[in-house]
């Protein structure tokens, strides 16, 4: 789905943004004395901290260099040489098992994070994670994200987040309550151009009275070895950042699939004017009865 390029592309605009707030602010720094490089990342820290105590910022300070130098190669690599979660290494093409060993192997970091849970029916979230292209002209529509989602191919797609994030991805493994991603992506920023990385992301569902609980696992690699760096440290020191932006996907799929059950009318009324493939159709139509019944005439073109 969607959700796994929404996460992607949210780290690597946690490590441009976070990378362009250090360079601006080591520059107004740099006639400080002595320590006129240590200054600089407390302040643009700065933003994250509330409450926090100005001497205890200085001591952040002066440690979060030693911290950077430390984890530019120190990510966690996962224990198993191939994901458990994924079909055995040899039922893959080569493409695949090469993009997949890369991020597996040598992850810039992993991160787990739960959504709020999706108060509709499973059936209902399930339709929304398998069209992500429905979903994602749904959301422009409500105002809920700017995300665009291409169909290339079968569990194939292209796309652009609307905030210089743009991707492909694959579904590899479809269970019913799983989805295996890989996704290939590039973000680009004022100061550090375009940056490319790639990710894992595993997508859990889980039915529990009337709604359904999302958790998603993002193993992700970034290119850019200094943003790489930055991300790291950041998510370690303020991972609550972190978990908000890697959960947007997953709140953008539960505002839809709410909308839907929620005001069917108005939902169904779009849906029959948006223009979908017939299988795409069928799929959204299989999920939420209320709209087959919406007139053919309204319909846009299959």
């Amino acid at each position: 789905s969607g959700v796994a390029v929404a996460a992607q592309a949210a780290t690597m605009r946690i490590a441009t943004a976070s990378a362009l707030r250090y360079m601006k602010r080591a520059s107004s720094a740099k006639n400080e004395r002595a320590r006129d490089g240590l200054f600089a990342i407390p302040y643009s820290l700065r933003q994250f901290r509330t409450g926090a105590r100005r001497h205890q910022g200085k001591r952040l300070g002066a440690a979060l260099p030693l911290l950077l130098a430390l984890t530019t190669g120190a990510a966690a690599r996962p224990a198993a040489a191939w994901p458990e979660f994924l079909e055995p290494r040899d039922a893959l093409p080569s493409d695949v098992i090469a993009a997949v060993e890369r991020v597996w192997h040598e992850p810039t970091l992993s991160r787990t994070v739960r959504g709020r849970p999706a108060r509709v029916p499973f059936a209902v979230h399930a339709a929304f994670v398998d069209t992500p292209e429905v979903t994602a002209a749904a959301a422009r529509v409500r105002g809920l994200a700017r995300y665009e989602v291409e169909l290339l191919g079968e569990d194939r797609y292209l796309a652009d987040d609307g905030d210089g994030a743009r991707g492909r991805y694959q579904v590899l493994r479809r269970e019913p309550k799983r989805r295996v991603i890989l996704s290939w992506g590039e973000h680009t920023g004022r100061l550090l151009g375009t940056i490319h990385g790639s990710a894992l992301t595993v997508l859990d569902f889980e039915p529990r009275d009337d709604q359904v609980e999302q958790e998603l696992t993002a193993y992700v690699r970034i290119e850019n070895r200094f943003a790489a760096a930055v991300a790291r440290v950041l998510i370690a020191l303020f991972g609550f950042v972190a978990d908000r932006k890697l959960t947007e996907g997953l709140r953008v799929t539960a505002g839809v699939a709410e909308w839907a059950v929620e005001r069917p009318d108005e939902f169904c009324a779009w849906l029959a004017r948006e223009p979908l493939a017939e299988e795409r159709r069928a799929r959204m139509l299989a999920a939420l009865p209320a709209c087959a019944g919406a007139p053919a005439s309204v319909r846009g073109p299959s």
